[in-house]
């Protein structure tokens, strides 16, 4: 059985730590059993790694979230980019193209679908084990996981089985869906037997193959790539699971939790204070994390999370955090943080100037023995001041040393990267007409092909 960890969304549920680049399943604000700070993806992939699982997974991501990916999870990890952020359907049609012209997966092959940010028990993923047999013993065309309801929220899909007894000891026949009910609407779903749907649902490869060339989309994964746009922007959900002749579920009766709110995160993170802060004793159930040097200091308030990083600061009653998004869904801002998989990228200034050019000021930091890609910039200089560390600079397909106290000038369309020989920090400005994350042609992203490209021995 393959796995494929949906690994998409945009950043406003948990703003301001997540941004476009830094979705909230790869903030470092749970802890796992040593007692280390790991994100979401990383206690995901922790989890399946547990299991066995983790060789046959697959990452399907966005664009803007390939470097960050590379950062928390391990080099050999395979990763599905997505051109552009489409939605489930896309990026699972894209998977099952790679799936069956790249690594040539036998169309009876089961491939199982996983969200990245539900926060569950090891026993889950015995439950994800357990897809294949349903899937071939069924005969269904989609298999899920229905997590068995402890109370009747309003915030979950649900699953509704037909009335009756069992089709086997492990799954069920679907009836119908419900998405989203009132209390008084869920307590009677639940009553039927109804189940809440976390996301995870398992099918035959060939069950997507066919369904892409019925819809005269391509099954190739180089031409899905060039043809990406044309896909609709919907849920797998939507499209597929709803309109599926049968459909079977198996029910998980164990802890489960969608950590998509400040609310609910903050109920897991079993810890009240990350960075710099002070909570009074009169403050109940009050939670800082503060990413910024400044000190927060929160007085005689119960129930709120303040949150505050580069991209802004937030402060809210802990019951109305889900109305963030919406608040923000006319905000359109530029990501201040970003991890690479080199090291972090923090703004501490963007302006524009009288003349219509732009001023941005960043801090760099990239780890010991990586490298920033060798790329340039076609509108933009910079002006770098190394503040600790020293590494190989190359610019212009020439070498030199850099270290502490040196500042360089790089002219916009000038080729350059830096391999770090022990950890770096600068400054950085960059100046020009647009200053911009997308101003930039990447050429080569491992030192060693620059070496190549350089004519660089060691």
């Amino acid at each position: 059985m393959k796995i494929v960890l949906l690994s998409g969304g945009s950043g406003k549920r948990l703003w301001p730590l997540s941004n476009d680049t830094r979705s909230k399943q790869f903030l470092k604000v749970l802890r796992n059993e040593q007692g280390e700070m790991e994100s979401m993806v990383q206690r995901v992939w922790r989890q399946l790694e547990k299991a066995g699982l983790a060789d046959d997974t697959l990452v399907a991501v966005g664009a803007k979230q390939t470097e960050i990916i590379r950062n928390q999870l391990p080099d050999s990890v395979v990763t599905i980019v997505e051109p552009t952020r489409r939605d489930t359907f896309p990026a699972i049609a894209l998977t099952a193209a790679y799936l069956y012209s790249i690594e040539s997966t036998p169309l009876d092959e089961v491939v199982a679908v996983l969200p990245v940010d539900p926060y569950v028990e090891q026993s889950f993923f015995e439950k994800v084990k357990e897809l294949e047999t349903v899937v071939r013993s069924s005969e269904a065309d989609l298999a899920l996981i229905g997590v068995q309801p402890t109370y009747p929220s309003a915030k979950y899909g649900y699953i509704v089985p037909h009335a009756g007894s069992a089709d086997s000891d492990t799954y069920r026949s679907v009836r119908k869906f419900v998405e989203k009910p009132s209390e008084e609407a869920a307590e009677g779903l639940i009553a039927e037997g109804a189940l809440w749907n976390c996301g995870v649902f398992a099918f035959k490869l060939d069950t997507v193959i066919r369904l892409l060339i019925d819809k005269g989309l391509p099954i190739h994964y180089e031409e899905m790539v060039k043809q990406y746009d044309r896909l609709p922007a919907i849920s797998f959900d939507y499209e597929v699971v709803e309109k599926v002749e049968s459909v079977a579920v198996t029910p998980y009766d164990g802890y489960w939790k969608d950590l998509g709110t400040w609310n609910t995160l903050t109920e897991e993170m079993n810890i009240d204070k990350i960075g710099r802060g002070l909570v009074s004793p009169d403050s109940v159930n009050t939670h800082v994390v503060n990413e910024l040097d400044m000190l927060v200091t929160v007085i005689g308030l119960s129930d709120v999370v303040v949150a505050a990083s580069p991209d802004g600061i937030l402060v809210a009653d802990k019951a109305r955090s889900p109305k963030l998004k919406d608040m923000l869904k006319d905000i359109e801002q530029r990501p201040m943080y970003e991890e690479k998989r080199w090291g972090t990228s923090r703004v501490m200034d963007f302006r524009k100037l009288d003349n219509d050019r732009e001023l941005l000021t960043r801090t760099v930091r990239v780890n010991k023995g990586h490298c920033t890609s060798y790329h340039f910039h076609l509108n933009r200089d910079e002006y770098w001041t190394v503040a600790s560390g020293e590494g190989t600079f190359v610019m212009n397909n020439v070498i030199s040393k850099i270290h502490a106290g040196d500042v360089l000038h790089i002219p916009a369309g000038t080729p350059h990267s830096v391999l770090a020989e022990s950890d770096m920090e600068w400054v950085e400005v960059q100046m020009g007409s647009r200053v911009s994350a997308e101003d930039v042609i990447r050429l080569y992203h491992e030192w060693a092909d620059i070496e190549k490209h350089c004519g660089i021995t060691g």
